[in-house]
């Protein structure tokens, strides 16, 4: 890329406006429109160690409505070719990716992104690596429509699920109507707003149990909020700040994915991507949002040797000369602290005729 340096000071100055411009942006999709509530329909249980679960008011979680988009969700009939559904890219035993560097989609046809994992996804204010989605309504439908994942219009996914009686019946007991695409959003959205992640060992930790972590966690642990900076971006209980960082990845290719920069079009966006959960980490290789890392001990290695170095790089990522036992407790911490016994693995439903 052709792309004009930057002086340090300027450098900073453009990085504190990005992250001031992605907060007041943050904020205002967190507050707005779908004036964010706790349901009264259906209480729903939230482990150990995360916040109460954020859910729109025009759209409270019911039991039907789960289960409606349950089934949804496993269902292959949303795509073309009946062979594809949200799980085929989310599937629950492998960490609701898909174990593989990128998706594959109808006819076998394949992305250029990572398929991010939807656990504890209800806490994002942005949906997709790219954050072009402001809710998991929003998102639902985005695979939909896509010509290399579901490859459906709209208008002929509600015509082919209205012609299945069992999801006319259901949706006209949740929302009073025959199958539309709002109704499929919501379904599918109050769906996945159920699978969460928490009361891992280093919730029980933090609640005052001392030997929910081992010695190697432990150390890990101070280096995950201190020498090793990683909790400047994965911060708070779901481990993400919502943000969008330039770690570098990619952006030594001769065309790289410009991530966030593609929607916003700001350049001091170029290259960066939002911030993923660390929550069930261990389950949801290969990393990053091109797949690049096959495992945590590379992604500690990339941060470790500092990113990558391009014009956009954030400020936070700089080489941590990190010990060999300090990278190895590193991803003990990841692994061993922030994996649940209580992983919320869903099984695929029986599906209406």
């Amino acid at each position: 890329m052709n792309v004009p340096m930057l002086s340090d000071s300027a450098s900073r100055r453009r990085r504190v406006g990005r992250c001031l411009a992605a907060m007041l942006v943050a904020g205002a999709a967190w507050a707005a429109g779908a004036a964010l509530v706790h349901a009264d329909e259906f209480q729903l249980a939230v482990p150990k160690g995360l916040p109460p679960v954020p859910v729109p008011k025009d759209n409270p979680l019911t039991a039907a409505k789960i289960e409606l988009g349950r089934q949804l969700y496993f269902d292959g009939r949303l795509s073309r070719d009946n062979t594809i559904s949200c799980a085929s890219c989310h599937d629950p035993t492998k960490g609701y990716s898909n174990g593989e560097r990128f998706a594959t989609g109808v006819g076998g046809k394949k992305g250029g992104r990572n398929s991010p994992t939807i656990i504890n996804a209800a806490y994002n204010r942005f949906q997709f690596w790219d954050g072009r989605a402001g809710s998991l309504e929003e998102q639902a439908l985005g695979p939909i429509q896509n010509p290399i994942e579901m490859n459906m219009t709209l208008e002929e996914v509600v015509a082919k699920l209205n012609a299945i009686e069992g999801y006319r019946k259901q949706f006209r007991k949740v929302f009073g109507t025959d199958v539309t695409a709002d109704g499929i959003a919501k379904a599918i959205a109050s769906f996945e707003r159920t699978v969460l992640s928490g009361n891992a060992p280093y919730d029980r930790f933090k609640a005052g149990d001392e030997s929910a972590l081992s010695p190697a966690a432990k150390r890990g642990m101070k280096l995950f909020f201190g020498k090793a900076v990683c909790s400047s971006c994965h911060s708070g209980p779901n481990f993400t700040d919502n943000g969008f960082h330039n770690i570098g990845i990619g952006m030594d290719k001769p065309n790289p994915d410009l991530g966030r920069y593609l929607v916003t079009k700001l350049e001091g966006d170029k290259g960066s991507f939002k911030t993923p959960t660390l929550r069930e980490i261990a389950r949801t290789a290969p990393y990053m949002h091109d797949g690049s890392l096959k495992t945590l001990e590379e992604v500690v290695e990339h941060y470790n040797k500092g990113g990558i170095d391009n014009p956009y790089l954030d400020e936070e990522i700089f080489p941590l000369n990190l010990t060999e036992q300090e990278k190895k407790d590193l991803v003990t911490f990841m692994v061993e602290g922030l994996s649940s016994p209580d992983y919320p693995l869903v099984k695929p439903p029986k599906l209406p005729r």
